[in-house]
């Protein structure tokens, strides 16, 4: 996929794929002649249905992002629309814009109210940018690793908080109390990570296969105590993790992968934290803990996006721990 320069106006629709049309098609001469073979022409730009994009600059690190807005095409409710921001945008945001659209579709008969998407992604064509993520989602390490950078978790945090949604806010209607992030992997650390340490940030924190394991399970020893007991803040929570992650992949692995693979534990460790989590009283009805059934870590994402998004609208918590 390629995406053109971001000029123009900073919500211009901008989200655009070239389509090429395959191989070239052989066509039967008539009479029954040889054939010839045609090369069609290059098709024409797609364009991803109430799609927007921006590239926005955080003004403390000045790390660049790629932001990524589908605007439901029913009008705002009142208080606005609900918003879910979603982590590496390049891949998760054209499956939760598509999913948003689903709802928006259903609404009558399930009167959940369509949320605005937003994306944030990296510029660049990759789906996933494994050096600037392992940047961004990650917090701060106790001992700061020697190779790629690491541990700017709050600077991102803070990126989403006083550059992002205030941009949002100036642009579109949106419900500042009803506010989802989600995240997978990485992505999934980032997530709790926040829920942790700035659990007013968002009314709900969705957890895809976290990368718990992180420097020797770091994030469970910063569980702060003073979360499980805040009262001015009632977020939901949703962990989930794919069925098959702790599973050895099929083929030949040396003695080194296989003790890292060992090493980094994902079922139950996200195990382990909900059930910490639903095991405090104020928090036992707003957790809800997911294990996909047949799913490993690569595509666990997208099953945990959908049933995510349901979970953030849903008007009352999903309680306990769910089976797809």
């Amino acid at each position: 996929m390629r995406h053109p320069s971001m000029s123009g106006s900073p919500l211009a629709v901008l989200l655009v794929c070239w389509l090429g049309l395959g191989p070239a098609l052989a066509t039967a001469q008539p009479g029954g002649g040889a054939t010839s073979v045609v090369t069609p022409a290059l098709g024409s730009p797609v364009l991803l249905p109430q799609a927007r994009a921006i590239e926005l600059r955080a003004q403390a690190s000045g790390h660049r992002y790629r932001i990524l807005v589908s605007v439901p095409g029913t009008p705002a409710p009142p208080s606005g629309h609900p918003v879910l921001y979603v982590l590496d945008g390049n891949a998760g945001f054209p499956v939760a814009a598509f999913v948003a659209r689903t709802v928006e579709r259903r609404q009558e008969r399930t009167g959940q109210t369509p949320p605005m998407v937003v994306g944030i992604g990296y510029p660049g064509d990759q789906d996933f940018d494994d050096a600037a993520r392992r940047r961004d989602y990650t917090p701060h390490p106790t001992r700061p690793p020697a190779g790629a950078p690491e541990g700017g978790a709050e600077a991102f945090l803070d990126f989403i908080e006083h550059d992002l949604k205030p941009m949002l806010r100036q642009h579109f209607p949106v419900d500042g109390h009803r506010q989802a992030l989600f995240g997978h992997s990485f992505g999934g650390l980032l997530v709790l990570h926040a829920l942790f340490t700035r659990p007013t940030q968002f009314s709900a924190f969705l957890a895809s296969s976290p990368s718990i394991w992180w420097h020797d399970n770091a994030l469970l020893k910063r569980v702060p105590a003073s979360v499980p007991n805040c009262d001015a803040c009632r977020p939901r929570v949703q962990i989930s993790v794919g069925e098959l992650e702790d599973r050895i992949p099929p083929g030949q692995h040396s003695a080194q992968t296989l003790a890292l693979l060992a090493s980094r534990p994902m079922v139950l460790s996200a195990r382990q934290l909900a059930a910490d989590l639903r095991s405090r009283a104020d928090w036992r009805e707003r957790v809800r803990y997911l294990e996909l059934a047949g799913e490993d870590h690569g595509f666990a994402w997208m099953p945990a996006l959908v049933r995510g998004m349901d979970f953030f609208l849903q008007p009352s918590p999903v309680i306990g721990r769910s089976q797809p």
